[in-house]
This record gives C-alpha cells, structure tokens and sequence, in this order.
C-alpha cells in the first residue's frame, strides 16, 4: 500500500513539471553556453516531448532566450530580474557596495562578491573597472570552485565535511593549462589559501585574466562570502599580487565593519598605493 502523501496523482504530475523546469533553469544557469532541446533532454535525462513543452514555455514567458540561428536556449532576461529582486533583500551585497568602489578606485580593477550556492560560488555584487575592459560576469551567475579565487577562498573557508564533498570527485574541468583538476593538487593550494589569507586565480580559468580573493567574514568570524579583483595579466602583474591582495583583504574587513547605508560616490578613504599600478 502507497503511504498517503496527500497529493493526488494530478498534483503529482503538476510537481514533477516544476522540478523538470527548475531543473532546465539551473542547468542552464551553470552553462557556459546555449543547449538545444535535444541535448537538454539527453543531458537532463527528460523525455523530449516533455522538455520540448517546458522550454517552449520557459520561452514564452521571458526566462529562456532562443538563439534563432543556432537553435539553442540560454536564460532570458526575466531570470536576472528575479535575482536582482532576491538581492535587494539581501543586505551583504548592500554592505559591500561601498568598500568595493573603494577598491575599485584604488585598484582600477573589476571587483566582485560571491558566496557558496551548492557546488558553485555564485556573483551576489559587482563594480566594473575603468577602462574598456569587461568581464562575462553579472549578478547571480555560477562559477566554478576549483578555478576561481572566489571559489577557493569559499572552499578554503567552507566546513570540513563541505571540503570533502568537492574534493571527493575524481577530477576537475579544465579550462586553460594551468586548471588545477586534481583533487590532491586542489587540497595543497586550499592550505596554501588558509595560510596566506587569500587565493589567485593565475589564468586559471581564462587565459590572460587573474584574479585575487581574499574571505569575508562576519561578526561571528565566519567566512560568509569572498571578495575578488579581476583585471588582465598586465593590470595584475605577479610582483604586485600581495600588495593587491593587501587591498582586497583591506576591503573584505571593512564590509562589516561599514555602517549599512546606501552607498556614494567613493571619494574618501582611499590610500594612494605605494607601487605604481596600470
């Protein structure tokens, strides 16, 4: 005898499309590119018929774009509407707002925060460098652990029973030659993170692109987040990464420490640095 979930079998059927749909959207969301129906069912293990009607949904509701020549889906515009709703409830990207325009200022480099979602770091607040230079990041998108300063730092930081978790895989993607995919190598720079206070993403996972991180923590003295720079391997040159890195944990202390009220310009408080920087 089935026990009584108290739903009946329509309500059933109603849930697991919903699942299905979340399903596509996070997937979708950890992509680095755009899937066609097919490959989205194969890879989901979805019956196609089923995916074809959620993602022609999806669709039409404005959260899935449709590339016209590649026949391929990507998030639509209404998913990062949602999450930048979710982060105007959220106090720490507020928090961190001013601190990073200081360090922005003073670095001329992007500046980014994020925090664990799952197996991911995930961007919750974001100040563009000057200059032409952009980076393929925004509010809410998902990275990788392994390769990213952000993502280290968080796993550094994160409990044991996390860190296992991650490292229990038998490898990682690897994106350009210097990726650390094995789980022995990623173990020895999570101590090197932990005894240095910071990590470096040294082309990692996009050639020419460094990056410097460093926790933030909060009034309990947990790390709840990471803070980074990225800039080009000629904004963040190897002799200038611990005096970045200075910078940038300067700039994660103070995030607790600000009084949480909308930011403004950031035209005080910055030390000039010592060393002259791109």
């Amino acid at each position: 005898m089935q026990p009584d979930t108290g739903m009946t079998p329509q309500k059933d059927l109603h849930a697991t499309s919903i699942e299905r749909a979340f399903a596509i959207l996070e997937f979708l969301d950890g992509s680095r590119r755009g899937w066609n129906i097919s490959e989205l069912s194969r890879k989901l293990r979805i019956p196609k018929s089923t995916t074809h009607v959620i993602v022609l949904t999806l669709q039409r509701l404005g959260y899935l774009t449709l590339d016209a020549g590649t026949r391929e889906y990507s998030l639509g515009l209404k998913v990062y509407g949602l999450g930048r709703g979710l982060m105007k409830s959220f106090s720490l990207p507020e928090r961190a707002l001013r601190p990073m325009q200081r360090l922005v200022q003073v670095t001329r480099c992007t500046s980014q925060l994020a925090v664990m979602a799952d197996d991911q770091a995930m961007y919750i607040q974001k100040v563009e460098g000057p200059g032409i230079i952009q980076f393929d990041s925004y509010v809410g998108k998902r990275t990788n652990l392994h390769c990213t300063a952000v993502g280290k730092v968080l796993l550094a930081y994160a409990s044991e029973q996390k860190q296992e978790h991650i490292l229990a895989r038998k490898s990682f993607a690897h994106y350009t030659s210097k990726t650390i995919t094995s789980p022995n190598l990623l173990r020895k720079e999570l101590a090197r993170v932990r005894q240095r206070g910071y990590a470096i993403d040294d082309e990692e996972e996009e050639l020419e692109v460094r990056c410097v991180a460093a926790p933030v923590y909060n009034q309990s003295g947990e790390c709840m987040a990471a803070l980074t720079i990225a800039g080009t391997i000629g904004q963040i040159r190897e002799e200038n990464i611990d005096e970045l890195a200075r910078y940038v944990i300067h700039a994660a202390d103070k995030i607790f420490r600000c009084p949480e009220k909308p930011a403004g310009p950031a035209t005080s408080g910055v030390e000039p640095i010592r060393k002259a920087l791109p």
